[in-house]
């Protein structure tokens, strides 16, 4: 049986302004129909005797990965919340504690969430053929057929002395893991014919990875153990121990285990893989039109060719140019040169530095029971456009600086103020005076929207004292 266990963790920082901190690329519809998450669930199907699926993700995320996961499989058999990064080996060895428990004879298909297969065929007889070596004991990579001497990725050199197995396509041993290359390295990686791109993800035993994970890096095995054993069942969710996690060590799965063991394998895969590293790789898994460009959106463009230009919330209007990235959201845009994406992740760490919210979140925030946006803001007042979600609630709450107008536009709330209930419709509102107790539900079947006009001293998201929340939030 093949567990698949998807790490989702990732923060996709190069993906600024459409990637945030607490809204990751790996939640976001870049490259298909549905979120990488969901592509990634996908792609699944097409596998034989598959088990439950397990995810690993960051507490903020957990409400929105499990919203995406519910929308497209029902086989989840677990959600692990991370309290802290800790890089992929302690996310896989939790999960792997956990399998071998529950499902002791299984092999763990390791995915992370945030990468693009536009052959599934491939993938699928890439996973069916490292299984045979991943039962017989090794710890399987895939290794991607390069295309380019690409700087950005790690390289595995496979071994020329091991057997391969099936003719011509088969599982090699891995003579050397080799760090991202410059460019002359990687054209005579290319051309030698020995090399393959590191792509992250993995096939093994779970009994297996914590053997060598106990040989290799005890210390990150202790801690997992640790974590786990002291989790806390929450909705949905497992609940790592915040304080064991965070005294793990953080290292990856390539640098604890994979570069020190004596029995890792590697897989070829020609499926056309990417990791979506940045904006020009997003360009390249896209369809382009006759002049190279990529659009999405409300755009307009006069002389523009090989660029990539996606508008979110407004008209975006681009002439002459080439090799150019655009990208539009209500709060931001970001204009590079293709060549310079990379070069991305500066502005975001600037952004960190300056306390600014456009390093974090979207105008719109995401919430367990819906979604807000800030329509307009200043020193008194500020302006929400609040959706709730069908059978959803808001906790039963009260503000110390503030009072509330709620206008129901669309939709039927139910409303606790104080200690009456009433029922509002469209065209509808009522007051939620300052330190009153107040909640707002949903008893409808369509989505609930509603305008919040806030006024006060302080409209501050962390003025909220919660007194009951379906969701455990404190």
């Amino acid at each position: 049986m093949i567990v698949p266990v998807i790490l989702s963790g990732g923060s996709g920082t190069r993906l600024w302004p459409l990637s945030r901190a607490l809204y990751p690329k790996q939640l976001l519809p870049l490259a298909g129909e549905g979120t990488m998450l969901q592509e990634t669930v996908g792609r699944l199907k097409a596998l034989p005797d598959t088990g439950p699926l397990f995810c690993v993700c960051n507490e903020e995320h957990r409400f929105m990965v499990a919203e995406q996961l519910r929308q497209v499989t029902d086989a989840v058999g677990g959600i692990f919340l991370e309290p802290v990064g800790r890089n992929t080996a302690p996310a896989v060895g939790v999960a792997a504690l956990h399998v071998q428990q529950e499902l002791p004879e299984a092999t763990m298909l390791i995915l992370p969430a945030d990468h693009v297969i536009r052959d599934n065929e491939a993938f699928v007889k890439a996973v069916t053929l490292g299984l045979t070596a991943a039962d017989d004991g090794a710890l399987v990579t895939f290794g991607v057929v390069p295309d380019s001497p690409e700087t950005g990725y790690g390289y595995i050199k496979a071994s020329t002395k091991g057997r391969e197995v099936d003719g011509g396509s088969g599982v090699f041993p891995v003579e050397e893991f080799v760090e991202k290359p410059d460019r002359g390295t990687a054209e005579r990686y290319i051309s030698s014919g020995d090399y393959f791109w590191n792509s992250g993800m993995f096939l093994f035993r779970a009994s297996r990875y914590l053997e060598e994970l106990g040989e290799q890096a005890p210390e990150i095995l202790d801690a997992c153990r640790a974590s786990l054993g002291k989790a806390v069942a929450d909705l949905d969710f497992l609940r790592l121990d915040k304080e064991a996690f965070t005294a793990c060590p953080s290292d990856s799965i390539d640098y604890a285990v994979m570069e020190k063991t004596s029995r890792a394998a590697v897989v070829s895969l020609d499926a056309g893989w990417s990791d979506i590293g940045a904006w020009s790789a997003l360009w390249g898994v896209r369809k382009r039109d006759a002049l190279g460009n990529v659009m999405k959106g409300d755009v307009l463009t006069h002389d523009v060719q090989n660029s990539f230009i996606h508008a979110s919330s407004r008209l975006v209007a681009a002439v002459g140019l080439d090799k150019h990235v655009i990208v539009e959201t209500s709060d931001a845009v970001l204009v590079a040169a293709k060549e310079k994406v990379q070069d991305v992740k500066v502005i975001v760490e600037r952004l960190k530095k300056g306390g600014r919210n456009e390093a974090l979140n979207h105008r719109r925030v995401c919430r367990p029971w819906g979604s807000y946006e800030t329509i307009d803001l200043s020193d008194r007042f500020q302006v929400k456009r609040i959706v709730v979600n069908p059978g959803a609630a808001l906790s039963l709450q009260k503000h110390f600086h503030r009072a509330e107008h709620w206008i129901v536009v669309k939709g039927t709330a139910l409303i606790t103020v104080g200690d009456k209930e009433i029922v509002l419709r469209e065209d509808q509102s009522t007051y939620i005076p300052l330190g009153t107790m107040h909640r707002l539900r949903n008893p409808g079947k369509i989505p609930l929207e509603l305008i919040e006009v806030q006024t006060g001293s302080y409209l501050g998201e962390d003025d909220i004292v919660r007194y009951d929340d379906r969701y455990g939030r404190g």
